[in-house]
Formats: C-alpha cells, structure tokens, sequence
C-alpha cells in the first residue's frame, strides 16, 4: 500500500515493497521516501530498505532517520495490546 511518499509494509511479497520505493524515487521523482510498518514486519521494512539502499539504487540514496515507537490498541475481547512501529525515511543524495 502506499500514499505519496509512503510506502506500508505488510504481508504481500517482499519485492513488491523494494519496487514501491524505488519507484518512487525513478519515476515519481521523491526527494524521500518513507517505509512504514507494524509489528512482525518491522524487519521486512528494515530489509526493504536495506536492498533498496545496498542493491537498487546503490550510492543514491541514504537512510536520513529511523523512528520507533509503539502503539496500543484494544482486541476484540477488550485486551489491551502494544503493537512496536518504526518508520524508516530514505533520502536521495544530493
């Protein structure tokens, strides 16, 4: 899923996040990108944006921040539940 400049990473295949991002970069020609996720996909965003960086478009772009945090949230049964989040933003060199 993606908004300008975000891309969400969730279930679907891997590659179909690297393409997302760097297609931003190639042909909607974002100066950033954010990679977004929650919970067990936090290391698949910490991947995506490690093959975009190292592999396609190596020397171009570089990770400007890295924020975590955590959320909290009610299940159906009224548990309370935390949810960890990061949100990595990639940057094209100048």
């Amino acid at each position: 899923m993606t908004e300008a400049g975000v891309v969400y990473v969730g279930n679907k295949p891997f590659m179909n996040y690297v393409t997302a991002v760097v297609m931003q970069f190639t042909t909607q020609g974002a100066k950033e990108v954010v990679i977004k996720a929650r919970g067990r996909y936090t290391a698949r965003a910490i991947d995506v944006a490690e093959i975009v960086r190292k592999r396609f478009l190596s020397g171009q772009v570089d990770v400007k921040s890295v924020k975590i945090d955590s959320e909290e949230f009610s299940t159906p049964d009224g548990k309370k539940r935390r949810v960890s989040t990061i949100e990595i933003v990639l940057a094209k060199k100048e």
